[in-house]
C-alpha cells in the first residue's frame, strides 16, 4: 500500500467471485432473472410523466443557502410525519442529500474518533464503510429469530462498552422485514437512558408495511432519549436518483443537537435548490408509486409462497414490511457456492452473509422486480433445490 493515502481508504476493491461470475454471464448474453433488484426506477413502475417539471421552479435560480434546508422542504417533511400522526416542527428537521450523508452527520455529531456505534445484525452492509470514513467502529448487536425477528436485549447489553455512543435501528429492518415492537422500543429506550446513548432510527421502508395496522414512527420520540430519525425520497417516493433525505431530532437535547447539526450542514451545504423546491410535490405525490410497489411486493410474495409450498426444505421467514424476503435453506455448503450454482441456473440472488448472517443456510430475495421475471427466478430456485443439480440445464430460464 502507498503511504500517500489514508489508511481509512485501504479497502479491498478486487472484484468478488460472485460479481465476476455475474458480469461474465451478462457479457455472454445469457439470461438472468434478477432477484436482487433494489432500484424502483428500473423495475417497470409507472411514474408521473410530469415528475421532472417540479425541477423547473424559477425560484431555484436564486442561491439562498440555508444549512438546515429550505423551509418549504422541511415543512413538507413535517406534513409527511403528520400523515403518520406525528407532529414535529421544521426547526427539528435537517435536510441531507442521502441517508448515508445523514449518518455521516450524526456520527460527526455524536462520536469522537474511536467511538463505537451498535448496529443490529442481520442488516444492510453500509455502516462499515461509513464508520471507517468517520474513524469510528461499528459493533454488531444480535437479532434472533423466534416466531419472528427480535432484538436480543442481553446481547445488546453485552456489546455496549464505555466507548459506545449510539444504537442504530432500522425500522423495518433490511433485509429481515420486521418492525420494532413496542416492547423492543421500551427496552432500547431503557438501555439508552441507562447508558446515556442516542438512538438513530432508519425508517426508509416505513411506508411499506404488509399489514393492515399503521406502524408508529420513532419521530414521535422516546421518553428522555435523544432520537434521530432518518429517512428520504429514495424509498418513500421511489426516487433514489433525486438524492434527498433528512434527519428529525427529538429528545431532551434536540435543540442543542440541531444547533450543532446546522454547523455541520453549513460546512458542506450539499443540498441543491431545484431538488429542495421539488420535495413538497414529490412527497405529496408519493402514494402513487407506493401503491404500485406494495401491489408488486404482495404479488411476488404470494407467488413465492405458492411455489415454496411444493418444497418443504425451503422456508420463508416472516416479513412485516419492506421489499425483501429471507429464505432458510439447507446449510449443506457455503451460500456463496449455492448462489454461484443458482446463477448457472439463470437466477441471481444474494447470499445471507452479505447481510451479516451465517455463511451457510440463508438466501435473500428482492420482491421488487417484475412479476414474470420473479416467477421465473423462483421456479429456477425451486428446481435447483428439488434436484440439487447445478449443471446449467435448468429448464426454467429467461429468454435472452
Amino acid at each position: 500500500m502507498s503511504d500517500r493515502f489514508s489508511k481509512r481508504t485501504e479497502w479491498n476493491t478486487e472484484e468478488s467471485a460472485l460479481a465476476q461470475a455475474h458480469r461474465e454471464r451478462v457479457l455472454a448474453g445469457l439470461p438472468i432473472a434478477d432477484l436482487t433488484a433494489s432500484n424502483p426506477t428500473r423495475c417497470g413502475f409507472t411514474y408521473d410523466p410530469n415528475l421532472l417539471a417540479s425541477l423547473s421552479d424559477s425560484r431555484a435560480l436564486d442561491y439562498d443557502p440555508q444549512p438546515l434546508g429550505l423551509l418549504s422542504a422541511r415543512q413538507a417533511v413535517c406534513a409527511y410525519y403528520a400523515d403518520h400522526a406525528v407532529q414535529i416542527g421544521p426547526d427539528r428537521v435537517v435536510l441531507t442529500t442521502s441517508t448515508s450523508e445523514a449518518y455521516n452527520f450524526l456520527f460527526k455529531l455524536l462520536c469522537d474518533p474511536g467511538s463505537e456505534v451498535l448496529v443490529p445484525q442481520p442488516g444492510y452492509p453500509l455502516f462499515d464503510f461509513l464508520a471507517v470514513l468517520d474513524d469510528i467502529r461499528i459493533k454488531p448487536a444480535p437479532l434472533v429469530y423466534d416466531h419472528g425477528w427480535q432484538i436480543d436485549p442481553e446481547g445488546f447489553r453485552r456489546t455496549i462498552t464505555d466507548r459506545t455512543r449510539a444504537i442504530v435501528l432500522v425500522h423495518p429492518n433490511n433485509p429481515t422485514g420486521h418492525f420494532t415492537k413496542p416492547w423492543e422500543a421500551e427496552e432500547l429506550g431503557r438501555l439508552c437512558r441507562d447508558r446515556n446513548l442516542a438512538l438513530i432510527v432508519d425508517e426508509v421502508f416505513l411506508d411499506y408495511t404488509l399489514g393492515s395496522e399503521p406502524v408508529q414512527s420513532f419521530a414521535a420520540g422516546l421518553e428522555d432519549v435523544d432520537v434521530y430519525t432518518v429517512s428520504g425520497l429514495s424509498k418513500i417516493a421511489g426516487l433514489p436518483q433525486m438524492k434527498a433525505a433528512w434527519i428529525v431530532a427529538t429528545g431532551p437535547n434536540a435543540q442543542q443537537a440541531m444547533a450543532r447539526l446546522e454547523v455541520i450542514a453549513d460546512t458542506f451545504l450539499s443540498m441543491n435548490a431545484p431538488i429542495q423546491r421539488a420535495i413538497p410535490t414529490w412527497l405529496s405525490g408519493r402514494k402513487q408509486i407506493q401503491q404500485q410497489i406494495l401491489q408488486r411486493v404482495a404479488a411476488n410474495l404470494a407467488e413465492l409462497d405458492r411455489q415454496l409450498a411444493e418444497l418443504e426444505i425451503l422456508r420463508r421467514l416472516g416479513i412485516e414490511g419492506g421489499w425483501y424476503a429471507v429464505l432458510r435453506i439447507p446449510a449443506l455448503q457455503l451460500d456463496e457456492t449455492t448462489v454461484l450454482e443458482l446463477l448457472g441456473c439463470g437466477v441471481w440472488v444474494r447470499p445471507g452473509y452479505f447481510f451479516g448472517m451465517e455463511e451457510s443456510g440463508w438466501l435473500v430475495l428482492s420482491l421488487l422486480g417484475p412479476v414474470e421475471e420473479f416467477r421465473t427466478g423462483v421456479q429456477a430456485i425451486v428446481y435447483y433445490f428439488r434436484t440439487h443439480q447445478a449443471d446449467n440445464n435448468c429448464p426454467v430460464t429467461l429468454q435472452p
